[in-house]
Protein backbone atom coordinates (compact mmCIF):
# COMPACT_ATOMS: atom_id res chain seq x y z
CA UNK A 1 0.00 0.00 0.00
CA UNK A 2 2.95 2.58 0.73
CA UNK A 3 4.21 1.60 -2.64
CA UNK A 4 1.21 2.44 -3.90
CA UNK A 5 0.70 5.54 -2.87
CA UNK A 6 4.09 6.82 -3.40
CA UNK A 7 3.37 6.51 -6.97
CA UNK A 8 -0.10 7.73 -6.71
CA UNK A 9 1.83 10.93 -4.59
CA UNK A 10 4.90 11.11 -7.49
CA UNK A 11 2.47 10.87 -10.35
CA UNK A 12 -0.10 13.76 -9.17
CA UNK A 13 2.80 16.03 -8.23
CA UNK A 14 4.09 15.94 -11.67
CA UNK A 15 1.26 16.70 -13.22
CA UNK A 16 0.83 19.66 -11.21
CA UNK A 17 3.95 20.77 -11.88
CA UNK A 18 4.00 19.46 -15.34
CA UNK A 19 1.00 21.47 -16.54
CA UNK A 20 1.91 25.01 -15.48
CA UNK A 21 5.04 24.95 -17.50
CA UNK A 22 3.72 23.30 -20.40
CA UNK A 23 2.57 26.69 -21.24
CA UNK A 24 6.12 28.34 -21.61
CA UNK A 25 7.11 25.15 -23.68
CA UNK A 26 4.45 25.72 -25.73
CA UNK A 27 5.77 28.93 -26.58
CA UNK A 28 8.99 27.98 -27.23
CA UNK A 29 8.04 25.32 -29.39
CA UNK A 30 6.32 27.46 -31.51
CA UNK A 31 9.05 29.68 -32.12
CA UNK A 32 8.19 33.14 -30.05
CA UNK A 33 9.31 34.09 -26.61
CA UNK A 34 7.60 33.03 -23.83
CA UNK A 35 5.12 36.33 -24.02
CA UNK A 36 4.01 39.27 -25.48
CA UNK A 37 5.45 41.64 -22.96
CA UNK A 38 8.75 39.86 -22.41
CA UNK A 39 9.34 40.25 -26.03
CA UNK A 40 11.57 43.11 -25.25
CA UNK A 41 13.60 41.03 -23.08
CA UNK A 42 14.01 38.45 -25.63
CA UNK A 43 15.33 41.23 -27.98
CA UNK A 44 18.05 41.77 -25.80
CA UNK A 45 19.01 38.61 -25.37
CA UNK A 46 19.22 37.55 -28.77
CA UNK A 47 21.26 40.79 -29.36
CA UNK A 48 23.67 39.46 -26.85
CA UNK A 49 24.50 36.80 -28.41
CA UNK A 50 23.72 38.18 -32.41
CA UNK A 51 21.00 36.33 -32.75
CA UNK A 52 18.23 39.20 -32.72
CA UNK A 53 17.52 39.07 -36.53
CA UNK A 54 18.39 35.69 -37.15
CA UNK A 55 16.54 34.02 -39.84
CA UNK A 56 14.53 30.82 -39.75
CA UNK A 57 16.29 27.86 -41.13
CA UNK A 58 15.72 25.12 -43.44
CA UNK A 59 15.96 21.31 -42.42
CA UNK A 60 19.69 20.82 -44.17
CA UNK A 61 20.98 23.99 -42.86
CA UNK A 62 19.24 23.10 -39.15
CA UNK A 63 21.42 19.94 -39.78
CA UNK A 64 24.43 21.46 -40.82
CA UNK A 65 24.17 24.20 -37.79
CA UNK A 66 23.51 21.26 -35.39
CA UNK A 67 26.49 18.97 -36.35
CA UNK A 68 28.57 22.02 -36.33
CA UNK A 69 27.95 23.28 -32.86
CA UNK A 70 28.08 19.78 -31.50
CA UNK A 71 31.50 18.95 -33.19
CA UNK A 72 32.77 22.08 -31.72
CA UNK A 73 31.54 21.59 -28.42
CA UNK A 74 33.37 17.85 -28.31
CA UNK A 75 36.29 19.36 -29.54
CA UNK A 76 36.61 22.23 -26.82
CA UNK A 77 35.40 20.02 -24.17
CA UNK A 78 37.73 17.05 -25.37
CA UNK A 79 40.55 20.01 -24.41
CA UNK A 80 39.22 21.13 -21.11
CA UNK A 81 39.64 17.42 -19.84
CA UNK A 82 43.10 17.01 -21.73
CA UNK A 83 44.18 20.23 -18.90
CA UNK A 84 43.68 17.52 -16.53
CA UNK A 85 45.83 15.04 -17.73
CA UNK A 86 43.09 12.67 -18.65
CA UNK A 87 44.46 9.99 -21.32
CA UNK A 88 42.75 10.67 -25.09
CA UNK A 89 40.70 8.25 -25.53
CA UNK A 90 38.70 8.52 -22.40
CA UNK A 91 38.92 12.11 -22.97
CA UNK A 92 36.79 11.03 -26.39
CA UNK A 93 34.75 9.12 -24.87
CA UNK A 94 33.82 11.82 -21.89
CA UNK A 95 33.41 14.51 -24.47
CA UNK A 96 31.40 13.00 -26.58
CA UNK A 97 28.93 11.38 -23.74
CA UNK A 98 28.12 15.02 -22.19
CA UNK A 99 27.73 16.10 -25.59
CA UNK A 100 25.37 13.68 -26.68
CA UNK A 101 23.39 14.10 -23.46
CA UNK A 102 24.81 10.36 -22.58
CA UNK A 103 27.15 11.44 -19.82
CA UNK A 104 28.57 7.89 -19.69
CA UNK A 105 31.84 7.68 -17.15
CA UNK A 106 34.65 5.86 -17.47
CA UNK A 107 35.62 7.46 -14.69
CA UNK A 108 35.23 8.79 -10.90
CA UNK A 109 34.47 12.19 -10.92
CA UNK A 110 35.77 12.81 -7.35
CA UNK A 111 39.52 11.82 -8.39
CA UNK A 112 39.93 12.25 -11.96
CA UNK A 113 38.71 15.98 -12.65
CA UNK A 114 39.38 19.27 -11.17
CA UNK A 115 36.20 21.45 -10.01
CA UNK A 116 37.17 23.26 -13.20
CA UNK A 117 36.50 20.76 -15.47
CA UNK A 118 33.26 19.67 -14.03
CA UNK A 119 32.26 22.98 -13.97
CA UNK A 120 32.98 24.64 -17.08
CA UNK A 121 32.77 21.67 -19.26
CA UNK A 122 30.64 19.30 -18.07
CA UNK A 123 28.14 21.16 -16.49
CA UNK A 124 27.83 23.45 -19.46
CA UNK A 125 27.22 20.46 -21.81
CA UNK A 126 24.67 19.26 -19.12
CA UNK A 127 22.54 22.56 -20.47
CA UNK A 128 23.87 22.84 -23.70
CA UNK A 129 23.24 18.91 -24.60
CA UNK A 130 19.32 19.20 -23.27
CA UNK A 131 19.18 22.38 -24.98
CA UNK A 132 19.94 20.77 -28.06
CA UNK A 133 17.03 18.05 -27.65
CA UNK A 134 14.75 20.00 -26.96
CA UNK A 135 15.10 22.50 -29.92
CA UNK A 136 14.98 19.52 -32.53
CA UNK A 137 11.42 18.71 -30.95
CA UNK A 138 10.58 21.93 -31.42
CA UNK A 139 11.65 21.84 -35.49
CA UNK A 140 9.47 18.16 -35.35
CA UNK A 141 6.51 20.20 -33.73
CA UNK A 142 6.94 23.30 -36.46
CA UNK A 143 6.85 20.66 -38.86
CA UNK A 144 3.69 19.24 -38.03
CA UNK A 145 2.28 22.34 -37.91
CA UNK A 146 3.73 24.30 -40.57
CA UNK A 147 1.45 24.21 -43.78
CA UNK A 148 3.74 24.40 -47.02
CA UNK A 149 6.58 26.37 -45.01
CA UNK A 150 10.24 25.02 -45.21
CA UNK A 151 10.95 27.17 -42.41
CA UNK A 152 12.03 24.88 -39.12
CA UNK A 153 12.81 28.01 -36.64
CA UNK A 154 16.35 28.95 -36.12
CA UNK A 155 18.94 26.64 -34.67
CA UNK A 156 20.70 28.72 -32.22
CA UNK A 157 17.68 31.01 -31.10
CA UNK A 158 15.87 27.97 -29.92
CA UNK A 159 19.03 26.58 -28.01
CA UNK A 160 19.59 30.01 -25.90
CA UNK A 161 15.60 30.16 -25.31
CA UNK A 162 14.99 27.47 -23.65
CA UNK A 163 18.64 27.65 -21.85
CA UNK A 164 18.17 30.78 -20.39
CA UNK A 165 14.27 30.50 -19.71
CA UNK A 166 13.74 27.63 -18.74
CA UNK A 167 16.75 25.88 -17.45
CA UNK A 168 18.63 28.35 -15.86
CA UNK A 169 16.42 29.75 -13.51
CA UNK A 170 14.37 26.63 -12.77
CA UNK A 171 18.81 25.01 -11.96
CA UNK A 172 19.21 27.87 -9.73
CA UNK A 173 16.50 27.33 -7.33
CA UNK A 174 16.67 23.81 -7.58
CA UNK A 175 20.59 23.71 -6.55
CA UNK A 176 19.57 26.05 -3.50
CA UNK A 177 17.38 23.33 -2.56
CA UNK A 178 19.85 20.96 -2.78
CA UNK A 179 22.14 22.70 -0.88
CA UNK A 180 19.28 22.85 2.02
CA UNK A 181 18.98 19.25 2.07
CA UNK A 182 22.73 18.56 2.53
CA UNK A 183 24.23 18.80 -0.88
CA UNK A 184 27.69 20.15 -1.17
CA UNK A 185 28.82 23.23 -3.16
CA UNK A 186 32.15 24.57 -2.71
CA UNK A 187 35.34 25.07 -4.14
CA UNK A 188 37.51 22.94 -1.57
CA UNK A 189 38.26 19.96 -2.95
CA UNK A 190 38.38 17.77 0.43
CA UNK A 191 38.74 17.95 4.00
CA UNK A 192 40.19 15.80 6.79
CA UNK A 193 38.13 14.64 9.24
CA UNK A 194 37.83 12.20 12.38
CA UNK A 195 35.29 9.51 12.77
CA UNK A 196 33.40 7.85 15.83
CA UNK A 197 35.89 5.03 15.61
CA UNK A 198 38.69 7.63 15.70
CA UNK A 199 40.42 7.25 12.60
CA UNK A 200 40.68 10.04 10.27
CA UNK A 201 39.01 9.77 6.91
CA UNK A 202 39.44 12.15 3.66
CA UNK A 203 36.16 13.19 2.10
CA UNK A 204 35.75 14.41 -1.22
CA UNK A 205 34.06 17.67 -1.92
CA UNK A 206 33.59 20.03 -4.61
CA UNK A 207 30.92 22.10 -6.48
CA UNK A 208 28.20 19.22 -6.33
CA UNK A 209 24.49 21.09 -6.41
CA UNK A 210 25.16 23.51 -8.91
CA UNK A 211 25.92 20.46 -11.18
CA UNK A 212 23.54 17.72 -9.35
CA UNK A 213 20.65 20.36 -10.54
CA UNK A 214 20.79 20.50 -14.37
CA UNK A 215 22.03 16.71 -14.38
CA UNK A 216 18.84 15.93 -13.42
CA UNK A 217 16.65 18.34 -14.68
CA UNK A 218 18.65 18.22 -18.24
CA UNK A 219 18.04 14.42 -17.96
CA UNK A 220 21.96 13.89 -18.43
CA UNK A 221 22.93 11.97 -15.42
CA UNK A 222 26.69 12.43 -14.65
CA UNK A 223 27.21 12.28 -10.82
CA UNK A 224 30.16 14.59 -9.30
CA UNK A 225 30.79 11.62 -7.39
CA UNK A 226 31.22 7.87 -8.78
CA UNK A 227 28.26 6.68 -6.77
CA UNK A 228 26.52 9.23 -8.46
CA UNK A 229 22.66 10.00 -6.71
CA UNK A 230 23.69 7.03 -3.88
CA UNK A 231 26.23 9.05 -2.63
CA UNK A 232 25.10 11.11 0.60
CA UNK A 233 26.84 14.54 -0.63
CA UNK A 234 24.59 14.21 -4.12
CA UNK A 235 21.77 13.17 -2.67
CA UNK A 236 21.82 13.07 1.26
CA UNK A 237 17.58 12.52 2.33
CA UNK A 238 14.21 11.29 1.01
CA UNK A 239 13.43 14.51 0.03
CA UNK A 240 16.26 15.39 -2.12
CA UNK A 241 15.58 11.65 -3.36
CA UNK A 242 11.87 12.37 -4.72
CA UNK A 243 12.44 15.73 -6.21
CA UNK A 244 15.53 14.57 -7.54
CA UNK A 245 12.69 11.46 -9.00
CA UNK A 246 10.67 14.43 -9.83
CA UNK A 247 13.08 17.08 -11.62
CA UNK A 248 13.82 13.74 -14.74
CA UNK A 249 10.36 13.63 -15.71
CA UNK A 250 9.47 17.50 -14.95
CA UNK A 251 10.38 19.34 -18.46
CA UNK A 252 9.44 15.76 -20.67
CA UNK A 253 6.03 15.50 -19.08
CA UNK A 254 5.57 19.74 -19.65
CA UNK A 255 6.53 18.60 -23.21
CA UNK A 256 4.13 16.45 -23.75
CA UNK A 257 1.19 19.02 -22.43
CA UNK A 258 2.77 21.54 -24.20
CA UNK A 259 2.35 19.34 -27.75
CA UNK A 260 -1.39 19.48 -26.87
CA UNK A 261 -1.16 23.32 -26.64
CA UNK A 262 0.71 23.78 -29.96
CA UNK A 263 -1.10 21.51 -32.36
CA UNK A 264 -3.85 23.22 -30.53
CA UNK A 265 -5.98 19.67 -29.31
CA UNK A 266 -4.95 18.89 -26.18
CA UNK A 267 -6.03 15.61 -26.46
CA UNK A 268 -2.86 14.65 -28.35
CA UNK A 269 -0.54 15.06 -25.29
CA UNK A 270 -2.61 13.50 -22.58
CA UNK A 271 -3.26 10.92 -24.85
CA UNK A 272 0.23 10.47 -24.97
CA UNK A 273 0.60 11.23 -21.30
CA UNK A 274 -2.06 8.57 -20.82
CA UNK A 275 0.37 6.17 -22.54
CA UNK A 276 3.59 6.94 -20.79
CA UNK A 277 2.03 6.83 -17.48
CA UNK A 278 0.69 2.89 -18.06
CA UNK A 279 4.02 1.86 -19.42
CA UNK A 280 6.13 3.36 -16.70
CA UNK A 281 3.53 1.92 -13.96
CA UNK A 282 3.80 -1.36 -15.64
CA UNK A 283 7.40 -1.57 -15.58
CA UNK A 284 8.02 -0.09 -11.65
CA UNK A 285 5.65 -2.82 -10.83
CA UNK A 286 7.54 -5.28 -12.70
CA UNK A 287 10.66 -4.06 -11.17
CA UNK A 288 9.52 -4.26 -7.58
CA UNK A 289 7.94 -7.63 -7.77
CA UNK A 290 11.56 -8.96 -8.83
CA UNK A 291 13.41 -7.23 -6.18
CA UNK A 292 10.67 -7.67 -3.09
CA UNK A 293 10.28 -11.52 -4.11
CA UNK A 294 13.54 -12.96 -3.90
CA UNK A 295 12.97 -16.94 -2.44
CA UNK A 296 14.22 -17.05 1.17
CA UNK A 297 14.81 -13.43 2.04
CA UNK A 298 12.09 -11.59 4.12
CA UNK A 299 13.66 -8.39 2.92
CA UNK A 300 13.78 -8.75 -0.49
CA UNK A 301 17.02 -7.97 -3.03
CA UNK A 302 18.81 -5.08 -0.89
CA UNK A 303 22.61 -5.80 -2.75
CA UNK A 304 23.83 -2.69 -3.84
CA UNK A 305 20.83 -0.29 -2.48
CA UNK A 306 21.25 2.27 -0.23
CA UNK A 307 19.47 1.24 3.12
CA UNK A 308 18.59 4.71 3.54
CA UNK A 309 15.90 4.42 0.47
CA UNK A 310 14.97 1.06 0.51
CA UNK A 311 14.15 -1.01 -2.73
CA UNK A 312 10.82 0.53 -3.83
CA UNK A 313 12.50 3.83 -3.89
CA UNK A 314 15.92 2.46 -5.75
CA UNK A 315 12.51 0.88 -8.14
CA UNK A 316 11.19 3.70 -8.79
CA UNK A 317 14.60 5.98 -9.67
CA UNK A 318 15.72 3.27 -11.69
CA UNK A 319 12.77 3.21 -13.75
CA UNK A 320 12.62 6.93 -14.57
CA UNK A 321 16.31 7.10 -14.95
CA UNK A 322 16.32 4.66 -17.69
CA UNK A 323 12.62 5.60 -19.15
CA UNK A 324 14.45 9.57 -19.77
CA UNK A 325 17.66 9.43 -21.00
CA UNK A 326 19.35 10.47 -17.61
CA UNK A 327 21.23 7.56 -16.40
CA UNK A 328 21.69 8.98 -13.07
CA UNK A 329 21.42 5.96 -10.38
CA UNK A 330 20.42 5.54 -6.37
CA UNK A 331 21.31 1.79 -6.71
CA UNK A 332 23.67 -0.27 -8.44
CA UNK A 333 21.54 -1.70 -11.37
CA UNK A 334 24.30 -4.44 -11.57
CA UNK A 335 22.45 -5.77 -7.99
CA UNK A 336 19.30 -6.19 -9.42
CA UNK A 337 18.01 -9.84 -9.75
CA UNK A 338 17.83 -11.25 -13.45
CA UNK A 339 14.79 -10.13 -14.13
CA UNK A 340 14.81 -6.76 -12.03
CA UNK A 341 17.98 -6.04 -14.88
CA UNK A 342 15.62 -6.62 -17.25
CA UNK A 343 13.37 -3.46 -16.60
CA UNK A 344 15.90 -0.74 -17.20
CA UNK A 345 16.90 -2.63 -19.97
CA UNK A 346 13.67 -2.96 -21.47
CA UNK A 347 12.48 0.08 -20.85
CA UNK A 348 15.92 1.42 -22.84
CA UNK A 349 14.59 -0.98 -25.66
CA UNK A 350 11.80 0.57 -26.04
CA UNK A 351 13.53 3.99 -27.42
CA UNK A 352 13.57 5.85 -23.55
CA UNK A 353 10.05 6.90 -24.69
CA UNK A 354 8.28 6.65 -21.39
CA UNK A 355 8.45 10.93 -21.36
CA UNK A 356 11.99 10.09 -22.18
CA UNK A 357 14.52 12.83 -21.98
CA UNK A 358 14.52 15.93 -22.76
CA UNK A 359 13.21 16.37 -26.33
CA UNK A 360 13.99 13.44 -27.17
CA UNK A 361 11.94 11.33 -25.11
CA UNK A 362 8.71 12.75 -27.02
CA UNK A 363 10.01 13.06 -30.46
CA UNK A 364 10.78 9.55 -30.13
CA UNK A 365 7.42 8.94 -29.33
CA UNK A 366 5.98 10.67 -32.03
CA UNK A 367 8.54 8.77 -34.58
CA UNK A 368 6.23 5.38 -32.95
CA UNK A 369 2.98 7.66 -33.38
CA UNK A 370 3.59 8.34 -37.02
CA UNK A 371 4.78 4.13 -37.57
CA UNK A 372 1.34 2.84 -35.92
CA UNK A 373 -0.53 5.84 -38.01
CA UNK A 374 0.93 4.63 -41.18
CA UNK A 375 0.57 0.72 -40.09
CA UNK A 376 -2.64 0.82 -38.57
CA UNK A 377 -4.20 2.87 -41.03
CA UNK A 378 -3.02 0.45 -43.64
CA UNK A 379 -4.71 -2.05 -41.57
CA UNK A 380 -8.34 -0.81 -41.06
CA UNK A 381 -8.04 0.64 -44.72
CA UNK A 382 -8.07 4.11 -43.12
CA UNK A 383 -5.98 7.28 -44.67
CA UNK A 384 -2.44 7.25 -43.01
CA UNK A 385 -2.33 10.92 -42.12
CA UNK A 386 -1.10 12.70 -38.62
CA UNK A 387 -2.60 16.23 -37.75
CA UNK A 388 -4.10 16.88 -41.18
CA UNK A 389 -0.35 16.01 -42.34
CA UNK A 390 -0.32 12.42 -45.02
CA UNK A 391 2.52 10.14 -44.02
CA UNK A 392 3.85 8.80 -47.48
CA UNK A 393 6.87 6.68 -48.76
CA UNK A 394 10.07 9.44 -48.13
CA UNK A 395 8.40 10.46 -44.11
CA UNK A 396 8.31 6.09 -43.71
CA UNK A 397 11.75 6.25 -45.10
CA UNK A 398 13.29 8.82 -42.53
CA UNK A 399 11.03 7.35 -40.10
CA UNK A 400 12.30 4.18 -39.95
CA UNK A 401 16.22 4.78 -40.25
CA UNK A 402 15.50 6.84 -37.01
CA UNK A 403 13.51 3.98 -35.16
CA UNK A 404 16.14 1.37 -36.61
CA UNK A 405 19.34 3.01 -35.98
CA UNK A 406 19.67 2.21 -31.92
CA UNK A 407 18.80 -1.21 -32.35
CA UNK A 408 21.30 -1.63 -34.91
CA UNK A 409 24.39 0.18 -33.18
CA UNK A 410 23.20 -1.47 -30.05
CA UNK A 411 23.19 -5.01 -31.32
CA UNK A 412 26.96 -4.75 -33.44
CA UNK A 413 28.17 -3.34 -30.71
CA UNK A 414 27.15 -5.50 -28.42
CA UNK A 415 28.37 -8.26 -30.95
CA UNK A 416 31.79 -7.02 -31.23
CA UNK A 417 32.38 -6.55 -27.26
CA UNK A 418 31.41 -10.39 -27.21
CA UNK A 419 33.84 -11.63 -29.91
CA UNK A 420 36.58 -8.84 -28.93
CA UNK A 421 38.97 -10.89 -26.72
CA UNK A 422 40.42 -8.21 -24.86
CA UNK A 423 37.08 -6.78 -24.07
CA UNK A 424 35.88 -10.24 -22.51
CA UNK A 425 38.65 -9.74 -19.94
CA UNK A 426 36.90 -6.32 -18.70
CA UNK A 427 34.02 -8.24 -17.28
CA UNK A 428 33.91 -9.14 -13.23
CA UNK A 429 30.98 -12.07 -14.55
CA UNK A 430 31.26 -14.78 -16.71
CA UNK A 431 27.94 -16.04 -18.37
CA UNK A 432 24.64 -14.56 -19.14
CA UNK A 433 25.17 -12.23 -16.20
CA UNK A 434 28.50 -11.29 -18.36
CA UNK A 435 26.74 -11.19 -21.73
CA UNK A 436 23.73 -8.66 -19.83
CA UNK A 437 26.55 -6.07 -18.48
CA UNK A 438 28.00 -5.54 -22.34
CA UNK A 439 24.20 -5.30 -23.88
CA UNK A 440 23.54 -3.06 -21.28
CA UNK A 441 26.47 -1.10 -21.86
CA UNK A 442 26.08 -0.62 -25.59
CA UNK A 443 21.72 0.16 -24.60
CA UNK A 444 23.02 2.46 -22.48
CA UNK A 445 25.38 4.25 -25.02
CA UNK A 446 23.14 3.59 -27.99
CA UNK A 447 20.28 5.09 -26.58
CA UNK A 448 22.10 7.92 -24.57
CA UNK A 449 21.23 7.08 -21.33
CA UNK A 450 24.60 6.91 -19.49
CA UNK A 451 23.37 4.32 -16.40
CA UNK A 452 25.95 0.89 -16.16
CA UNK A 453 25.77 -2.50 -14.93
CA UNK A 454 29.25 -1.86 -12.57
CA UNK A 455 30.80 -5.32 -12.98
CA UNK A 456 32.16 -4.11 -16.87
CA UNK A 457 35.37 -2.21 -16.65
CA UNK A 458 35.06 0.46 -19.39
CA UNK A 459 37.87 2.63 -18.97
CA UNK A 460 39.62 0.61 -21.86
CA UNK A 461 40.44 1.90 -25.20
CA UNK A 462 38.41 -0.62 -26.65
CA UNK A 463 35.45 0.27 -25.01
CA UNK A 464 36.06 4.01 -24.69
CA UNK A 465 36.35 4.42 -28.41
CA UNK A 466 33.31 1.71 -28.92
CA UNK A 467 31.07 3.04 -26.79
CA UNK A 468 31.87 6.87 -28.13
CA UNK A 469 31.06 6.10 -31.47
CA UNK A 470 27.78 3.97 -30.20
CA UNK A 471 26.87 7.31 -28.67
CA UNK A 472 27.61 9.63 -31.45
CA UNK A 473 26.06 7.50 -33.67
CA UNK A 474 23.12 7.08 -30.93
CA UNK A 475 21.98 10.57 -31.36
CA UNK A 476 22.78 12.17 -34.39
CA UNK A 477 21.85 9.28 -36.40
CA UNK A 478 18.29 9.82 -34.40
CA UNK A 479 18.52 13.63 -34.86
CA UNK A 480 19.18 14.03 -38.69
CA UNK A 481 16.86 12.07 -39.97
CA UNK A 482 14.04 13.73 -37.07
CA UNK A 483 14.80 17.35 -38.82
CA UNK A 484 14.99 15.60 -42.34
CA UNK A 485 11.72 15.00 -41.12
CA UNK A 486 10.42 17.83 -39.92
CA UNK A 487 11.43 19.57 -42.97
CA UNK A 488 9.27 17.18 -45.15
CA UNK A 489 6.33 17.74 -43.07
CA UNK A 490 6.27 21.03 -42.81
CA UNK A 491 6.26 21.55 -46.54
CA UNK A 492 3.15 19.74 -47.10
CA UNK A 493 -0.52 20.89 -47.06
CA UNK A 494 -2.56 21.10 -44.10
CA UNK A 495 -5.26 18.12 -44.68
CA UNK A 496 -8.70 18.99 -43.39
CA UNK A 497 -10.06 15.75 -40.77
CA UNK A 498 -12.65 13.25 -42.72
CA UNK A 499 -13.93 10.09 -41.79
CA UNK A 500 -11.22 8.52 -43.49
CA UNK A 501 -8.83 9.67 -40.77
CA UNK A 502 -7.38 7.47 -38.23
CA UNK A 503 -8.20 9.52 -35.19
CA UNK A 504 -5.14 9.22 -32.80
CA UNK A 505 -6.88 10.35 -29.55
CA UNK A 506 -8.61 7.29 -28.57
CA UNK A 507 -8.60 4.29 -26.69
CA UNK A 508 -7.94 2.04 -29.41
CA UNK A 509 -5.22 4.12 -30.69
CA UNK A 510 -3.59 4.10 -27.50
CA UNK A 511 -3.69 0.14 -27.08
CA UNK A 512 -2.74 -0.13 -31.01
CA UNK A 513 0.27 2.44 -30.37
CA UNK A 514 1.72 0.17 -26.55
CA UNK A 515 1.48 -2.76 -29.36
CA UNK A 516 3.61 -1.79 -31.94
CA UNK A 517 6.15 -0.02 -29.02
CA UNK A 518 6.20 -4.11 -27.62
CA UNK A 519 6.38 -5.36 -31.36
CA UNK A 520 9.32 -3.14 -32.22
CA UNK A 521 11.55 -4.10 -29.22
CA UNK A 522 10.37 -7.70 -29.32
CA UNK A 523 11.79 -8.27 -32.72
CA UNK A 524 14.97 -6.00 -32.02
CA UNK A 525 16.05 -7.43 -28.80
CA UNK A 526 14.17 -10.76 -27.51
CA UNK A 527 17.49 -12.64 -28.39
CA UNK A 528 19.44 -10.65 -26.57
CA UNK A 529 17.36 -10.93 -23.59
CA UNK A 530 17.20 -14.91 -23.93
CA UNK A 531 20.85 -15.18 -23.85
CA UNK A 532 21.25 -12.49 -21.18
CA UNK A 533 18.49 -11.80 -18.26
CA UNK A 534 16.23 -14.18 -19.50
CA UNK A 535 19.04 -17.50 -19.41
CA UNK A 536 20.31 -15.84 -15.77
CA UNK A 537 16.93 -16.13 -14.53
CA UNK A 538 16.00 -19.74 -15.92
CA UNK A 539 19.11 -20.80 -14.42
CA UNK A 540 18.05 -20.28 -10.74
CA UNK A 541 19.02 -15.94 -10.32
CA UNK A 542 15.65 -15.21 -9.91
Amino acid sequence: MNELMTVTLYLGVLVLAAWPLSRPLAALMSGTGLSKRGSSIDRVVLSLFGLKNAPGQTAPQWVTTLLTFSLLEILVLFLILGLDGVPWELSLNTAVSFVTNTNWQNYAGESTLSPFSQMVGLAVQNFLSAACGFAVLAALVRGLVCKESQDLGNFAVDVVRFTLYVLLPISVVYALFLVSQGVVQTWTTSVTVQTLAGTTQTLALGPVASQEAIKMLGTNGGGYFNANSAHPFENPTGLSNFVQMLSMFLIPAASVFAFGRVVRDRRQGISLAVVMTLLFVLAVGLAWWAESSVAGSATGNMEGKETRFGIFPSVLFSAITTSTSTGAVNAMHDSYTALGGLVPLALMHLGEVVFGGVGSGLYGMLLMVLLTVFVGGLLVGRTPEYLGKKIEPREMTLISIALLVTPVVTLLGTAAGVLWPDAVKSLNNPGPHGFTEILYAYTSAANNNGSAFGGLNGNTPFFNLTLAAAMFVGRFGVMIPVVLLAGSLAQKRSMATTSGTLPTHTVTFAVLLIFFLFLLAALNFIPAWSLGPVAEALGGAF
